[in-house]
């Protein structure tokens, strides 16, 4: 039941192994010396199992007599376990007007706060119409006063930039 060498994973398995001599650890761990490649694969055949060059690179190769099937699909599990731990970091966005009233700022500085506690980043975008684009300068004082009233969940990531018509910031939680 020997299975098919895998390039993809980096390991080679049975006849794909090249060395002359390797070191061979056996199915129960013990470490069985240096030994010949024919041998090591007499004695992975003699237990139904196979026979992967796990350190590719030292002198000699180190070999281990496993059940590749089972090493792969436990290796995958690992893997799985541990993308499904890691936490993904969205980019919330938050758009502002240099004339937004007291209310709306409110409600936005609320839900800045909620994306803050569930671990996103937010880029607060303010985009200027028309004759806005004459007073940049009260667009920069309210993204201060964003980054003032955020300071103790949040901090800046990127300092407020004009870009055109918009202005932008990056925030990313403490």
């Amino acid at each position: 039941m020997p299975m098919e060498p895998s390039e993809k994973d980096g390991l080679r398995v049975n006849d794909a192994i090249e060395a002359l001599k390797v070191l061979l650890i056996d199915g129960e761990g013990q470490n069985r010396g240096i030994v010949s490649l024919e041998e090591a694969r007499a004695r992975a055949a003699e237990a139904g199992m196979d026979l992967v060059e796990i350190a590719p690179l030292s002198s000699p190769p180190v070999c281990k007599i496993l059940d590749y099937g089972k090493h792969k699909y436990r290796a995958q599990k690992r893997a799985s376990e541990a993308k499904r731990k890691q936490k993904v970091m969205d980019i919330k966005e938050i758009k502002i007007r240099p004339t937004i009233e007291t209310h709306d700022y409110d409600v936005k500085m609320r839900n800045m706060r909620r994306f803050f506690e569930s671990g996103d980043k937010v880029k607060v975008t303010m985009r200027f119409r028309g004759r806005e684009m004459a007073h940049p300068d009260l667009g920069m004082e309210l993204m201060e006063r964003v980054k003032a009233e955020i300071d103790d969940v949040a901090k800046v990531e990127m300092e407020p930039k004009l870009e055109g018509n918009q202005m932008t910031m990056v925030l990313s939680p403490r």
